[in-house]
């Protein structure tokens, strides 16, 4: 089947290559030329496990091109927008520009049959608004809304294995045509037996910031026992361990630390409270809470590491381990391990940072830290050391390796992935976060 996908960032360069190598035919678009050129030559533009090996089989097979021309989409029988919703400037709600501007300009490259079917993560109404414009073009096309369930660091897996697919479709005959189409382009999958629920556009919208909100949710309750933990004496890693037992509640997304941020969670659960605020509904108040409570978490490691250097931070070298908002991923959009690193450089330490990804997409938002190039270069001297994203890489450092390289053993582990007797009994000030 030819495929256009509009949009090559993250979620369009991903799921462009994935089609392709299910064996469609792929025409991907954008309007940024120099990401188009660094993706035509097999470069992708993020970080991420598996892309550059299927987007360099993809080119070679022929079936998948990049290009800044939305004319190319024309031929193409379904199309797929991809584009991004970030948060509106001055507020909290999702930017519906560039999905607008995405399906008016397929619109007049659209051929009787033809299915555009929409990605992005947009507020609930907009895939019935988009629809009619759908509806009124010269061409017999309908809308889909089929949302994305992807985790950075496994993309590649959740586009070709997903664990679900969900169909918002229209009613009668459109819809069960519309559902036979997206059945044909996830043919493996679908003979796999994987889940596929069909639903209206509504409850397709919601669906993905449901579980978004969901998510932060989980994070924020742990994190919020953290701070009760901290001011009680307790241990909040065994606390959540004793609650993941529970087969109601589950052990996954009960870590405690800085929390989370990314592309998705924090803009998305603001936009899910704001699109509740326009229906003149109370309901999602409780994820103003949820975001409070994770911002929280930054204040208090960069309290720690002030605390450990003495209450001031100024001319304190304080070496920084993590900068991505997660692992396997070199995102630095609303990551706290960034924000802290640049708090700190901001009350006058001298931040010397490291990330095995990262540190490229780091600078471009904070060029006043001194980034380096190994874990050992960020440790040399290091009078603090914060650890502030989960890599395997920095998982598996000892108290031995790290009291060889700095001037003094202070340690504040954000991510709860140390043994602090460990750390404790080699001499080291270990703070951790819901841990006495």
């Amino acid at each position: 089947m030819r495929l256009s996908v509009i949009g090559c960032g993250y979620l369009g360069a991903v799921h462009a290559a994935s089609m392709a190598e299910l064996g469609h035919d792929v025409v991907a678009i954008d309007v940024d030329e120099r990401k188009v050129a660094e993706l035509s030559a097999g470069r992708p533009p993020i970080h991420e496990p598996e892309l550059p090996e299927l987007l360099a089989r993809s080119l070679a097979s022929g079936r998948l091109r990049f290009t800044t021309d939305i004319e190319e989409a024309r031929g193409a029988s379904v199309h797929f927008v991809a584009v991004g919703t970030p948060q509106q400037q001055g507020g909290t709600a999702a930017d519906l520009t560039y999905v607008d501007a995405a399906v008016s300009a397929l619109l007049p490259h659209l051929s009787d049959g033809d299915l555009v079917v929409g990605k992005s993560t947009v507020p609930v109404g907009t895939a019935a608004r988009l629809a009619e414009l759908v509806r009124a073009s010269p061409a017999d096309a309908d809308l889909v809304w089929n949302p994305e369930f992807l985790r950075e660091g496994f993309a590649v897996k959740d586009t070709i294995r997903p664990d679900r697919f969900v169909y918002g479709v229209p009613g009668g005959d459109a819809g069960v045509r519309a559902t036979a189409v997206l059945d044909d382009v996830y043919r493996q999958a679908i003979d796999a037996e994987t889940p596929r629920l069909v639903t209206d556009y509504a409850t397709a919208e919601l669906v993905k910031v449901s579980a978004n909100a969901f998510l932060a949710t989980k994070i924020s309750f742990i994190n919020a026992m953290a701070e009760i933990a901290e001011a009680t004496g307790a241990d909040v890693t065994q606390l959540a361990d004793a609650l993941g037992h529970d087969a109601r509640i589950g052990r996954r997304f009960l870590n405690a630390g800085i929390g989370f941020g990314g592309g998705c969670l924090p803009k998305d659960i603001r936009a899910f409270q704001a699109r509740a605020d326009e229906l003149g509904l109370d309901s999602l108040a409780f994820l103003a809470d949820v975001d409070a409570v994770n911002l929280r978490r930054r204040d208090r490691v960069v309290a720690l590491a002030t605390e450990l250097v003495g209450g001031d931070a100024r001319g304190a070298r304080v070496a920084v381990l993590g900068l991505a908002f997660k692992p396997d991923s070199d995102d630095v959009r609303d990551s706290p391990a960034l924000d802290v690193a640049r708090r700190l450089r901001e009350a006058g330490a001298h931040v010397v940072a490291y990330d095995p990804a990262a540190n490229g997409t780091a600078a471009r938002l904070a060029p006043d830290l001194d980034y380096v190039d190994s874990v050992d270069a960020a440790l040399t001297g290091a009078e603090v050391t914060l650890v502030l994203t989960e890599w395997s890489e920095l998982k598996a450092l000892t108290p031995e390796r790290v009291a060889a390289l700095v001037a003094e053993r202070r340690l504040v582990d954000g991510r709860n992935v140390f043994d602090p007797r460990q750390w404790r009994d080699a001499g080291f000030e270990f703070r951790g976060l819901g841990r006495p």
